[in-house]
């Protein structure tokens, strides 16, 4: 048989066929598992680089997914006909975390009270119908995104912030795995089934347990504190974390949005990675002040 033979190109476009058409190996939360754990472990490595070498890059990197973030949101919204005022909320969403980590409390709560009086303005200049509707969205991405997140810079302010925002970053990833791990084998019992049908009872449980393992050993090695502040701290994390998820979900399934965009390849978009984080910060800054106090 001949190099040109029908059979043979026809068997090698056949083979050609079935390797192209072998299907990518997903989760069971139907992720690309591959792509998903490759860009969660860039993602984690770049933060605890810049934390470690650079820590201004972290304001920088804050301030890129504060504004991606909203951007998301914002398209997510406009799928309901809500139009939100895109230049005070874009503008506020970068201003709202360099306000965090130069100003402090103060300077974020100034910087927040401020861009929300700018979305006003803004909205009454304009003469676009349902102009209170746009109004309280705008409002309301900016205290759901750059505002939640700007903590996690108030955080970056402590004594030892580079180390304290670290340990943020391991406890929302331990929450993360630990939670998918033991929720893919052992999960039977939804913790919320209308809103995420895929988190269960067994794996908030196994977040809770794997994320006070890994507490108790960053208070003691990292933030020399006593074994039970990690435990505290990690609990909270998780409660938040948790409740971020729940809380984008809802949005998302209101919305009738599977993920909010397709930026990062096994993850969706950035607020999908983002939504435990913009809740945890709050909880570990206020936990992290008053606890060390205490201690």
């Amino acid at each position: 048989m001949s190099a040109a033979d029908p059979g043979q190109v026809g068997g090698r476009a056949a083979r050609g066929r079935r390797t192209a058409e072998k299907p990518v190996k997903v989760s069971r939360a139907g992720r690309n598992l591959p792509a998903a754990i490759a860009v969660g472990v860039i993602l984690l490595g770049s933060l605890l680089s810049g934390l470690l070498f650079f820590p201004f890059a972290i304001v920088i990197i804050a301030v890129g997914f504060a504004a991606v973030g909203v951007w998301e949101v914002n398209r997510a919204l406009e799928v309901r006909g809500m139009k939100v005022p895109q230049v005070p909320v874009l503008v506020g969403s970068v201003a709202l975390p360099f306000a965090a980590f130069f100003g402090g409390t103060e300077a974020l709560a100034f910087a927040m009270v401020a861009t929300a009086v700018a979305i006003l303005l803004w909205r009454s200049i304009d003469t676009a119908a349902e102009a209170i509707q746009s109004i309280l969205a705008g409002i309301f991405v900016v205290l759901w995104v750059p505002f939640l997140l700007s903590f996690a810079l108030l955080l970056l302010r402590e004594p030892d912030g580079q180390v304290r925002v670290a340990v943020l970053l391991l406890l929302v990833v331990s929450n993360d795995t630990f939670g998918y791990l033991v929720g893919a084998f052992f999960g039977k019992h939804p913790m919320a089934p209308k809103i995420s049908p895929k988190k269960s009872w067994e794996g908030f449980a196994g977040s809770a347990v794997g994320a006070a393992i890994v507490g108790v050993g960053a208070a003691v090695l990292f933030l020399d504190q006593p074994w039970w502040f990690g435990v505290v701290l990690a609990v909270a994390t998780v409660a938040a974390a948790t409740a971020g998820d729940f809380s984008e979900s809802m949005v998302k399934r209101e919305l009738g949005v599977k993920d909010m965009s397709n930026l990062l390849p096994g993850h969706g978009g950035v607020m999908d990675r983002l939504d435990s984080v913009v809740f945890a910060s709050p909880v570990v800054f206020l936990l992290s002040v008053l606890l060390s106090t205490a201690s």
